[in-house]
């Protein structure tokens, strides 16, 4: 028996066999060429395949993990169109003289590693997408097939890394467990599997080469290990957790539709978070009561410009109608810091989490803000719609948003466009917002707590960087005695306090968060049962 450790990715129990995934080998050789111009039109087939191979791709993730996760095959198609990666194949064919698959197989290489030595998660986490396009015009090319996906029984599949193609083209019904030697927890390989609720293991320390198919393993997403040739005696014990696992689901299944009430009879309000339209059915399907945080940044991520009114219009409008009267709020523009949108021109900065972001954009470019108000104020007579502000630090601050809702709202009146007044409020992130929260409380409806963020400022504490992670205590007594502050001043005010931060879903702090009088909790869609149990059984 052996133990491996890995960082986990999704949480669950798998036991049965693997199966090591080994890739086909092609050995690209550089060979001079007589046409340059040939080289490059061998190049323009490959890719025309590749996108009708991503298409289909696509429309089969569509079906299996939604629209937010079949995207990754958009992104590749935009990929294969990116004019730097072209331009660089091209020069290379026509000022080397050498053949498609050496010049795509280096250009690949070279931008894969460009993007895997940068700071950022996001960006270092896209250089499995760069390899995973440019290997697929390096098969084009020579004639390949794609590998075989297709398992004759459920397995638990273990290999080097998984490029999102691979883990979509495979049936998730015979896979039990994905465990892979390299990976990023924010690759898209890594939210596929989430998405599938499929238990995953990645960065696990292991010989591919002395590892057989057929051995059997247990995969332990809870404690991040993976046993080769388990006991009988840990056998027994994985069987009975995925026994166990089954049996919470069933339960909490039988929790939809029941009121989120202690037996006290305190009641607070179950809402979820969503980044984008489609994660609407992951809100429905978890009877959450609204969304409590739209985190509408992803309108504009992943783009060449800002999406125009009428793009968010309809976007709010299609969640607002979806959602029936539930309550959806929805967080203005969150861009900088972690989430940058290049079109922006938002500018390198020494202490971006400090920087120009969020509100202090649309402060400082009011066209901007002012064209998501219109699209939300719009949208707001299709649903329940509710605002809140991100990053405010002080009373100035709202005021001036207050003036630039109502230069909306006027031009909406004189071009004869209804809209409903709608609830308005502001997310609690910083100590400072903490410390005048009482003056705060009187101009607005409500307070949303953004922990991620209250608590990296708080302990001074960088939450990105993993030197960190024995040093950041999201449970720390300041932070507690901040979010007990805020609900004390929104209450004496006549306003209701939720929190939409990660915090919200840990279940440890469910009933502290209850006594201190948090009225609402906004959590991932398949966190609001396990609250709503936590809640029904409290005294």
């Amino acid at each position: 028996m052996e133990c491996l450790k890995g960082k986990s990715v999704y949480k669950g129990i798998a036991l049965g066999k693997i199966s090591v995934l080994k890739k086909s080998d092609y050995v690209v050789k550089r060979t001079k060429v007589e046409s340059a111009e040939e080289e490059i039109e061998r190049v323009n087939q490959a890719k025309e395949a590749a996108c009708n191979q991503l298409q289909k791709l696509y429309e089969k993730a569509l079906k299996e993990v939604g629209e937010a996760s079949a995207a990754i095959f958009e992104v590749h198609q935009m990929m294969l169109d990116d004019a730097d990666f072209n331009e660089a194949i091209e020069n290379i064919i026509r000022t080397q003289e050498v053949n498609a698959e050496y010049a795509v197989a280096s250009v690949g290489d070279s931008f894969s590693e460009m993007f895997a030595s940068m700071d950022d998660d996001y960006m270092r986490a896209r250089a499995a997408d760069i390899k995973d396009i440019s290997e697929r015009l390096v098969k084009n090319l020579v004639g390949g097939e794609t590998d075989s996906m297709d398992f004759e029984e459920p397995v638990i599949v273990v290999a080097d890394d998984l490029t999102p193609s691979e883990t979509v083209q495979m049936d998730k019904d015979k896979i039990l467990a994905f465990v892979t030697v390299h990976g990023s927890t924010n690759s898209h390989t890594a939210i596929l599997a989430r998405m599938m609720n499929i238990p995953a293991l990645i960065g696990v320390d292991m010989n591919l080469e002395a590892l057989k198919s057929g051995m059997e393993a247990v995969v332990d997403g809870f404690t991040g290990e993976m046993i080769l040739e388990p006991t009988e005696e840990v056998k027994c014990t994985a069987l009975t957790k995925i026994s166990e696992e089954e049996e919470k689901r069933n339960l909490l299944l039988e929790l939809k539709g029941k009121e989120n009430v202690t037996l006290g009879g305190k009641k607070i309000e179950l809402y979820a978070n969503i980044g984008s339209v489609s994660d609407v059915g992951y809100v429905l399907e978890n009877d959450a009561g609204g969304i409590g945080l739209f985190r509408s940044e992803f309108l504009y991520i992943g783009r060449n410009d800002l999406p125009s009114e009428e793009e968010q219009f309809q976007a709010y409008k299609q969640v607002a109608q979806n959602m029936a009267g539930k309550k959806v709020i929805i967080r203005t523009l969150d861009i900088g810091a972690d989430k940058q949108a290049d079109y922006l021109d938002l500018g390198e900065e020494e202490n971006p989490a400090l920087g120009y972001r969020a509100i202090r954009i649309c402060l400082s470019q009011p066209e901007i803000f002012k064209t998501q108000l219109r699209a939300i104020f719009r949208a707001s007579t299709y649903g329940n719609i509710s605002i809140m502000y991100p990053m405010i630090t002080s009373v100035e601050e709202v005021k001036k948003i207050q003036k630039i809702v109502a230069e909306v709202k006027k031009e909406l009146y004189e071009c004869d466009i209804p809209y409903k007044d709608v609830e308005e409020g502001v997310m609690i992130e910083t100590p400072a917002a903490v410390m005048i929260s009482d003056e705060l409380a009187e101009l607005v409806d409500f307070f949303s707590i953004g922990t991620n963020d209250l608590t990296q400022y708080t302990l001074a504490i960088d939450r990105q960087n993993e030197k960190l992670d024995p040093f950041y205590n999201p449970h720390h007594k300041a932070v507690l005695k901040m979010i007990q502050m805020v609900v004390d001043n929104s209450h004496k005010a006549g306003k209701w306090t939720g929190i939409c931060g990660e915090l919200g879903a840990d279940l440890e702090l469910t009933e502290t968060f209850v006594r201190m009088g948090v009225d609402e909790l906004s959590v991932a869609p398949s966190m609001v049962l396990k609250l709503r149990k936590i809640i029904r059984e409290m005294k």
